[in-house]
């Protein structure tokens, strides 16, 4: 498994002989602590040093940059010999800012304070140099971002003892591993860790001693920083130093210590001073083949389909990225190599177990197991929603699908759909589930889990149709009467358009009215009206003699008729009525107010002499002559029509036709007119008449 590249120890702290001169000087890069050993006093031995310092002994040369300005402090401890616990003397001198080697002249601070004990820079003391006796501890310094300042740490006791180095204070140094611009990624050591802490990272090997090519190692290493090259080397020395790298294969076994060393390369300043930082770390190889962990894989059993889609490749079997994955059905496959799953990144199975042969790129191999199983399954369950009909489309309804109880689980999500094949590719969804109008039909619901699973279910709507009450009809009652509506039993409440709330309201008139009769959660308006009953009306009445007969229309038969409207017959003829005025009535099946019609019955002429002795020369029927239309016809035997006496004859017949006497004999008349009433009835009076004229 990759470690993240930690900035080791071993970084810039052991050095050969070189590093202890002021030209190959350490780059101290970033604040981190470093320890040191100096063996020698380098190539050339500086002297006179300036400042507080004399000659080099076992002494050792850094350079430093400051990234931020601020005070800077260091403490350089001496490490104690447990066999000789007399501490170690070390001075120093730090030169700057911006000198070169060869005149750096006067040291800034320069501390040569007799006897063993740490030494350095500290908050509290005041002077710039500190001379045998003192405390070692001189005044911190206030540096400036892009300052370089050179150091020397002397070992005066020429001893084998080494020093640790910490930095402090508000400064900081410059540093291209601590720049987030420069370094985006963490660099990642090479191998796995080893089983003792503080060992190097090891690196299995199928087989060793074997030949290794270590540049395979360095892409895994930078993890994608730009501007780091990474060398390889057998000693901790050359990997601070870059000096003797391994640039072709070599036989590697599993005893040997080898070192990375990462070093920066400004593109565009070659002397730029975190050129020359440079991290280190040692790994080694073991012998040993590659373990695969089984792992575990979730997939969705959608829509109970009782299989799910897995992705072989994601179950975290092996960690190294060059290593190759086969995947099997069964243990016999495996080992046969037969069978092998060839899509392994959508591969269909119910729960069970697949196997993986993982190969690394060093040829080594482990079997792993992977278990497949479901996510939570998503349970749904058929639903029903019954809702009132629409007013204005009686077979349609609004249905809020949202309410459907399709689930009871929680964080799931729901989309609606015409149909099953919708619902499966999620095309033409129901944009508007909370209002959806439709006739009685189907819906489907697709409920997605938070996991992405999904089921379908569905939705059986309903439409609630209008119940009407059947025995609640149209009624048809005398304008003068009163009834009862009833919208009979059965309804879960009613409402009239009178105020009432009962199944039925009485001494209701002629009208229209409403009621809303409640049916479970649904009211159905349903409308009734009571009509006034159409009356008869007397279309004519005949005269003859003395007996009437009427004529009616309108209403609803049978009619009943009276003449004192006290006595009712079925007939509608009256006989032996005195002459004079009277009164017919008339009533239909209702039997509401009768109507009534003022009848006049003429007196009776039978005979005249029209011979000028003004006796019975004429009838008269101008009595009459306030009723409206009069006219009074005379016919003979055949039919024929002889004189009519209208208003300009006054009514009256003297025997004559075409003005000659007629033949002594019986002719028949009429007398017709109309009531003033306001049915205007038509009245017909006939007779006869014997004329007696003298030949």
């Amino acid at each position: 498994m990759k470690k993240l590249l930690l900035v080791l120890l071993l970084s810039l702290s052991h050095l050969y002989f070189s590093q202890s001169d002021c030209a190959t000087a350490i780059a101290v890069c970033g604040n981190a602590g470093q320890s040191y050993t100096p063996s020698g006093y380098g190539n050339t031995q500086e002297s006179p040093l300036g400042g507080c310092l004399s000659t080099e002994h076992f002494s050792v040369w850094y350079k430093f940059t400051i990234a931020t300005g601020g005070t800077l402090t260091f403490v350089i401890d001496p490490t104690v010999d447990p066999n000789n616990p007399v501490s170690t003397d070390y001075d120093w001198a730090v030169y700057g800012p911006n000198v070169q080697c060869g005149s750096l002249g006067t040291p800034v601070r320069c501390s040569y304070a007799a006897g063993g004990g740490p030494t350095g820079l500290n908050m509290t003391s005041t002077d710039t140099t500190e001379g045998a006796g003192g405390d070692r501890f001189v005044k911190y310094m206030d540096v400036l971002p892009g300052e370089t300042y050179y150091m020397i740490v002397d070992n005066f006791s020429s001893n084998t003892m080494g020093f640790s180095l910490t930095w402090g204070g508000t400064a900081t140094l410059a540093s291209p591993f601590t720049d987030p611009n420069l370094t985006p990624n963490p660099f990642v050591a090479p191998g796995n860790a080893s089983a003792t802490p503080g060992a190097p990272n090891e690196i299995l090997k199928c087989q060793l001693p074997t030949t290794f090519d270590f540049a395979t190692l360095t892409n895994g290493i930078l993890n994608g920083n730009p501007n780091f090259q990474v060398s390889y080397h057998y000693s901790s020395n050359d990997a601070l130093t870059g000096a003797n790298p391994i640039t072709a294969p070599v036989t590697v076994n599993g005893t040997d210590i080898y070192y990375y060393s990462i070093h920066y390369q400004d593109p565009a300043n070659p002397s730029n001073p975190i050129n020359s930082c440079t991290q280190i770390g040692p790994f080694k190889f073991k012998q040993g083949n590659i373990v695969a962990e089984d792992a575990n894989l979730l997939a969705c059993n959608n829509n109970g389909a009782g299989t799910g889609t897995f992705d072989l490749t994601l179950a975290d079997v092996f960690s190294e990225p060059t290593a190759t994955k086969k995947y099997y059905p069964t243990m016999n496959d495996l080992n046969a190599g037969t069978n092998q799953i060839m899509n392994p990144t959508a591969y269909v199975s119910g729960p069970g177990k697949v196997y993986v042969k993982v190969t690394s790129s060093e040829g080594c191999s482990d079997d792993a197991v992977i278990t497949l199983d479901f996510l939570p399954v998503v349970v749904v369950q058929d639903a029903t929603l019954e809702s009132c009909y629409i007013d204005t489309n009686i077979t349609t309804a609004a249905f809020d699908l949202t309410t459907a109880a399709v689930s009871t689980q929680t964080g799931v999500t729901k989309k609606f759909y015409t149909t099953n094949a919708n619902a499966l590719s999620q095309t033409n969804e129901i944009l508007n589930p909370a209002a959806y109008i439709s006739a009685n039909g189907v819906v489907f619901v697709r409920v997605t889990s938070a996991d992405g699973c999904f089921a379908i279910s569905k939705i059986n709507l309903i439409v609630l149709p209008p119940v009407k009450s059947t025995v609640l009809k149209d009624q048809i009652i005398c304008i003068e009467d009163r009834t009862t509506l009833d919208a009979g039993p059965g309804f879960d409440g009613y409402e009239w358009s009178t105020g009432a709330t009962t199944q039925s309201i009485q001494g209701v008139g002629v009208g229209m009215y409403w009621v809303k009769l409640k049916t479970g959660k649904c009211y159905t308006l349903q409308n009734v009206r009571v009509y006034s009953s159409e009356q008869p009306v007397i279309t004519g009445i005949e005269i003859s003699n003395n007996t009437i007969t009427i004529s009616a229309n309108g209403g609803k038969s049978p009619y009943r008729y009276s003449i004192d409207g006290v006595n009712w017959q079925d007939s509608n003829v009256f006989t032996g009525l005195p002459r004079g005025e009277a009164k017919v009535y008339v009533k239909d099946a209702y039997d509401c107010n009768p109507v009534e019609v003022q009848v006049t019955v003429p007196n009776l002429i039978n005979v005249i002499t029209p011979n000028g002795d003004n006796i019975n020369d004429e009838i008269d029927y101008s009595a009459l002559a306030y009723k409206k239309n009069l006219v009074f016809t005379i016919y003979d035997r055949y039919g024929n029509q002889l004189y009519i006496a209208d208003q300009i004859r006054n009514f009256k017949w003297n025997g004559t036709s075409g003005g000659k006497k007629v033949l002594t004999g019986t002719y028949w008349y009429t007398i017709s007119w109309t009531e003033n009433d306001k049915n205007n009835t038509q009245t017909k009076y006939n007779g006869w008449v014997l004329v007696k004229n003298r030949e």
